[in-house]
């Protein structure tokens, strides 16, 4: 493609984003075919008209570090590059006059500004990213000039980084701004997909346009006709050699003058040309002075950009204007300190790969410690930190940054701390076998990797499990164990695969016991008994809740090993046990659970509200009422404020769940399409799967109400399939046959009955040994059956037993179904 025609492509499409609809461009191409010049071609282009510019890039060595590229890109927007932490604090907010007050706390610590004496909100790291990105947005939907963003070489990108940019491309055509992003063919991140960008993609030049180029590097002197044959054949397409070779062949002195006037005075047979880029890239490094090339050797381990300060903080004299007049490196910021970046990535790769390992190693540890002590806020770096001593070779030091990154990044970006624990993970098992440390270092991130594997959406319990749990006998780590195999019950339980995890529950709380901490069992209680909910092992779940129960003796924190009150976690599950056995106090519990959650943090309020009604309203135990809409509506508002992905997605699926029992269209509307939308998510992330047929059943519930019976009930009867398949009619089955019954009593063909007769049986035969909820149930289907089928006196009879079991039981929502029937 003609590099004249792409710029006047960008120019055309810079244009239309100044009118006010705004771009998003990116570049592909490989290595060396010219996407660098095109960024800074465009950039040219837009200051030449007036438009800011503001740029970032993405480093190999740092793809590993978060927030780091957006958080560059912000600053470079709000112009707080060069000022001290307060300074910035007060530009940032001179920016966002209205902003919330701890919204503008999570924008300082994404800038690195933060006060370290002030607390960051106790916001999951899904919370903070959707807060962020509304922010961002909005600041950038309220600019009225034009801007160009710039983001460089995005196949290095970190995921957090390119999460919160791909939020921010989506508001862009409503802006006057072009956003240009460049990456190798390679990459095929998010930013790669953003609807409506264009992509222009740059391939090799075809041997005309090489020999055009060519020519322009040397000029019209006959001289250099032979020389110009030979660097076109030499570079193959790729016009970075043959600017590499043109310079080298510059500075040997085959070449005489300048570019575009050059002139040859050596017999060509006589002239040798590096064989590949590389080493003619290595042969003008050589011929560098010592001190500059000490310089670039320095500059290559910092990485492709790099400061002037920064080489003086590592006891190198920076020798930087030979570079320069080199072509080796650019000066890419001027003020407030002077910014220098690699012409070309490979330059910094044969700088850093022609030094002594040694030499390298040492310049490795100066890099870490001076950006550690550079930072005030070293944690932001760790991963950097880290990746710097890992080169050098230091490994203990290195893992211990690892798994520093990893506790910074907690609370802000789970992607982010998975990678550092796996990084941890790989040094550790390269550590010598005989490190006495070397044991506890492989189980630690692999604990965490396990434990935490619940909210990375990802298959780390699955995938290092059987790792974990051959480290951990060996050593007797017990807890360590227990902490991975909780981790692996909820993603048993989220695969839907139920049996599988209750044994493994079993196996966990067991284990648990055995440490004799009452903290752990507290905290580690939690996917223990939902295991055991999704089992419906009634009597283990008050069991077990009332041992968890004992154990916090009221404190409502103990065990917050992320759960924030495992004890009020503990109350529900007893109320749902309770509801189910037909045993007294499960209000109460549920008051309890509620109040408790509410005075510890908005997170637990979230799960426990959305525990309560997404079994409670479906299994007729509490009414749809003002009240229980009210709760969840206020829940859902918290999530999207507080919480993880996960607690919204649940939020959503509880609201969904009420508000399709409720008796206005609008409602039972708005509540179809929160279901429709949870079943998207559930299949797509492959979690919560257990919940997905209740979910189907409902939305099939929708489709008969606009009178599509016949579309609706194969629906149904494949999800009450799934739940008997899997050992999950004792739960979701009988709000889910329930449903089932109704739809084919209400088409209320011969057929239906009889199906209608074969589904409630299907209930009746399970073994269920005095289980109250299931009595109540039969009650209630076997009464509609008799009167689809005329039998006056046998429906008003077990009409009446339904109303006399649901008042006993005090099961609101099956007395308000008892006295709708005539």
């Amino acid at each position: 493609m003609d590099r004249e025609w792409e710029l006047a492509t960008l120019a055309a499409i810079l244009d239309r984003s100044m009118g006010g609809r705004g771009s998003v461009v990116t570049v592909a191409g490989p290595l060396g075919i010219g996407k660098t010049r095109l960024a800074r071609e465009a950039v040219q282009l837009a200051k030449s008209l007036g438009v800011e510019v503001f740029s970032t890039f993405c480093e190999s060595h740092a793809i590993e570090v978060p927030f780091r590229v957006v958080a560059r890109l912000l600053r470079a927007m709000w112009q707080v590059s060069g000022l001290d932490d307060q300074g910035a604090r007060a530009r940032v907010r001179a920016q966002f006059a209205d902003a919330d007050a701890q919204d503008m706390l999570l924008l300082d610590d994404l800038l690195g500004i933060a006060d370290p004496g002030v607390e960051l909100p106790k916001i999951e790291p899904d919370a903070r990213r959707r807060r962020l990105s509304a922010l961002i947005n909005g600041a950038q939907l309220a600019r009225t000039q034009p801007a160009i963003f710039v983001v460089e070489d995005v196949h290095w990108i970190d995921e957090v980084s390119e999460s919160l940019l791909a939020d921010f491309l989506a508001v862009i055509p409503q802006t006057h701004s072009l956003v240009l992003i460049t990456h190798r063919p390679e990459y095929h991140g998010a930013l790669q997909h953003v609807p409506g960008a264009q992509t222009i993609a740059l391939a090799p030049l075809s041997d005309a346009e090489t020999s055009t180029l060519v020519a322009e590097l040397l000029g019209p002197d006959a001289s250099v006709g032979e020389i110009a044959e030979i660097i076109t054949g030499r570079a193959a397409g790729n016009p970075f050699f043959a600017e590499e070779i043109t310079r080298e062949l510059a500075e040997r002195g085959v070449l005489a003058g300048r570019r575009g006037s050059y002139a040859c005075r050596t017999d060509v047979g006589e002239i040798g040309v590096p064989a590949t880029l590389q080493a003619t890239i290595a042969a003008r490094i050589d011929r560098l002075e010592p001190n500059a090339k000490h310089t670039l050797d320095a500059a290559a381990v910092i990485g492709s950009r790099f400061s002037r300060d920064l080489l003086a903080s590592l006891g190198i004299d920076p020798h930087v204007e030979e570079l320069i007049h080199a072509e080796l490196i650019d000066q890419v910021r001027f003020t407030p300190g002077a910014q220098y970046a690699f012409r070309h990535p490979l330059i910094r790769i044969v700088a850093y790969e022609s030094q002594l390992k040694s030499e390298r190693a040492q310049m490795h540890r100066r890099v870490a410690a001076a950006i550690e002590a550079r930072e005030p806020t070293a944690d932001q770096n760790a991963a950097l930190i880290a990746g710097h001593l890992e080169a050098a070779g230091d490994l203990h030091a290195a893992y211990g940054w690892h798994m520093r990154a990893a506790t910074w990044a907690t609370n802000r970006d789970f992607a982010a701390a998975r990678l550092s624990w796996e990084r941890a993970r790989q040094i550790a098992d390269a550590v010598p076998a005989d490190d006495p440390s070397r044991a506890a270092m492989r189980i630690a991130p692999r604990t965490m990797l396990c434990g935490n594997a619940w909210r990375i959406y990802g298959n780390a319990a699955v995938d290092r499990f059987e790792e974990l749990r051959e480290l951990c006998i060996a050593a007797g780590d017990k807890v360590s164990l227990a902490i991975g195999m909780a981790g692996l019950v909820i993603d048993r339980v989220w695969q839907a695969h139920i049996r599988e995890a209750s044994r493994l529950a079993s196996e966990t709380w067991a284990l648990i016991e055995s440490v004799g901490n009452p903290t752990l069992t507290v905290g580690l209680s939690v996917p223990v008994i939902w295991a055991k909910l999704e089992s419906s092992e009634w009597r283990d779940v008050l069991r077990l809740s009332q041992k968890v129960i004992d154990l916090a003796d009221g404190d409502p924190s103990k065990g917050n090993f992320g759960i924030g009150s495992p004890l009020a976690i503990a109350f529900v599950s007893r109320a749902v046990a309770r509801w189910c056995l037909g045993r007294p106090g499960w209000a109460n519990d549920i008051h309890r659970a509620v109040a408790m959650a509410r005075s510890v943090d908005p997170l637990s309020y979230v799960r426990v509200v959305s525990n309560v009604y997404f079994g409670a309203i479906p299994g007729g135990v509490l009414r749809p009422d003002d009240f229980a809409v009210r709760e969840i509506d206020d829940a859902f508002r918290i999530a999207e404020r507080s919480a993880d992905d996960l607690a919204l997605v649940t939020a959503r699926v509880t609201l969904g769940v009420v508000l399709v029992h409720r008796r206005t269209d609008g409602e039972r509307d708005r509540g179809q399409k929160l279901l429709a939308e949870v079943s998207e998510v559930y299949v797509r992330r492959r979690h919560n799967l257990c919940d997905l047929p209740i979910v189907e059943v409902y939305l099939a519930r929708e489709r008969a109400r606009r009178g599509d019976s016949d579309g609706a009930i194969p629906l149904m009867r494949a999800a009450v399939d799934t739940l008997f398949r899997e050992g999950l009619l004792l739960g979701w089955g009988f709000p889910a046959t329930g449903v089932l019954v109704e739809t084919l009593l209400d088409r209320g063909a011969e057929s239906d009955l009889v199906e209608a007769q074969a589904a409630i049986d299907r209930l009746a035969r399970l073994p269920t040994d005095g289980l109250m909820v299931r009595d109540i149930w039969l009650l209630r289907l076997h009464a509609l059956l008799a009167r689809a089928r005329g039998d006056g006196a046998a429906y008003a009879h077990l009409r009446d037993r339904y109303r006399d079991t649901a008042r006993t039981l005090e099961l609101e929502g099956h007395i308000a179904w008892a006295e709708a029937m005539p």
